[in-house]
């Protein structure tokens, strides 16, 4: 078996490269996997951070997803967008945060 078909890439990663009119991702599957691994590091390297943040500072849990959001998306960025909502909702998840229903406003 080749190493490729070992990787696991969660649908809701995938979806964020899915096209409505395609069932195919619009990368290939060894950047799509690199994306997803990438992101996946992130979310967990921001586990601390975002729960430090929440206790240090007195912030709601929500809060400190969204300044976790934020510094993704700080240039020059290394996450698009619907990466940056995934690598938080990850994080919620590994922290059992309730979950960002959607992206927040940028300024």
């Amino acid at each position: 078996m080749s190493e490729e078909n070992q990787s696991f890439v969660p649908e809701s990663f995938v979806a964020l490269y899915l096209d409505k009119r395609r069932y195919k991702p619009s990368l290939p599957r060894a950047e799509l996997t690199s994306r997803y691994e990438m992101c996946e590091d992130l979310a967990h390297l921001l586990v601390e951070t975002a729960s430090t943040q929440q206790f240090d500072l007195g912030i709601t849990e929500e809060d400190a997803l969204e300044r976790c959001w934020r510094g993704l998306l700080v240039e020059p960025a290394v996450t698009t967008p619907d990466e940056a909502f995934w690598i938080v909702c990850r994080l919620a998840e590994l922290l059992s945060w309730p979950f960002p229903q959607t992206p927040w406003l940028t300024d």
